[in-house]
């Protein structure tokens, strides 16, 4: 059995080969021939932290991924997980895997892929709302698929801003300034309460709503809801996006279903894309590593 390291995996997980992989993924989910429930999740109150099990299988493997969620670790990741992969037909445990990587990875790329159905294939304006190791991905990760002409950085912390814009050649500005007449917006701040608001949003403006996860989180306002909302999974959208429950924002489809053909890319309009994170994309970034490395 594989035991691999953050560092064994890196230089095997790169977005050329994961997008490509993600996007089969995600039309095998939507077409059910990935089978997974909605993950389950255990809190550790005590420590301000959070469990979750995230089972998947996909033809001759299966997964399960571990990760845990400490949002006030200050030396740590606050993400940090553990992925074994296992063989479907026998059950024999195949490897195990440092899933932190690999869920950084997997989530700015599946924002890529809809950025690219949803956005205009011009040089556009990013405006990141977050400045912490998935602000940083989802920049990487557009930039495999859009050509940006401009990056605007909203924090919390000012600081935090002004030196992750320092980085990327960027502008750090408050988040009306940095959200108006953006092209695509990546929502990358963990949050609990609404802080993109429909008012600030173009017609045809995108946008990935990653910082809210639960159905008590929000981080978009009803306003912003009002467009067609595309998500990975209805089943998990449905028990833990507080998006989509609290706004009642009907779920226009699944990304799986756009890409495979089955549901029509929306018309011109604002697109919303709730990303929540599932198994089927963690199971099919663990195969490309362990595939280049059994």
């Amino acid at each position: 059995m594989l035991v691999l390291s953050e560092s064994q995996i890196r230089p095997h997980l790169r977005y050329e080969t994961l997008l490509p992989a993600l996007e089969a993924a995600l039309v095998r989910l939507s077409t059910g021939q990935i089978r997974q429930p909605v993950r389950t999740l255990l809190p550790v109150a005590e420590h301000h932290g959070l469990m979750g099990l995230m089972p998947a299988v996909d033809g001759d493997l299966m997964g399960l991924k571990m990760v845990t969620v400490y949002e006030h670790n200050h030396h740590l990741p606050t993400h940090q997980a553990v992925i074994q992969l296992f063989r479907a037909s026998t059950g024999e445990p195949l490897a195990v895997m440092n899933g932190r990587l690999i869920t950084e990875m997997r989530t700015a790329a599946v924002s890529a892929i809809a950025a690219r159905l949803f956005s205009r294939a011009v040089p556009g304006v990013v405006a990141i709302l977050g400045s912490g190791v998935q602000a940083r991905a989802h920049l990487e990760a557009i930039r495999q698929v859009r050509e940006v002409r401009e990056v605007r950085i909203w924090s919390r912390t000012l600081e935090h801003a002004v030196r992750f814009a320092a980085e990327c050649g960027g502008r750090a500005m408050s988040a009306e300034e940095a959200v108006r007449g953006a092209d695509i917006v990546f929502g990358v701040a963990n949050l609990s309460e609404p802080l993109i608001r429909g008012a600030w949003l173009g017609a045809e403006t995108f946008v990935a709503a990653v910082g809210a996860i639960g159905p008590a989180k929000r981080e978009l306002d009803d306003e912003a809801m009002r467009a067609p909302v595309v998500v990975e999974s209805r089943e998990a959208a449905l028990r833990e996006s507080g998006d989509i429950l609290s706004s009642g924002a009907p779920i226009y489809a699944e990304l799986g279903e756009i890409l495979a053909g089955t549901v029509a890319r929306p018309a011109r309009s604002r697109v919303v894309y709730k990303s929540l994170g599932v198994a089927a994309e963690d199971l099919a970034a663990a195969r490309l590593v362990y595939e280049a490395l059994a």
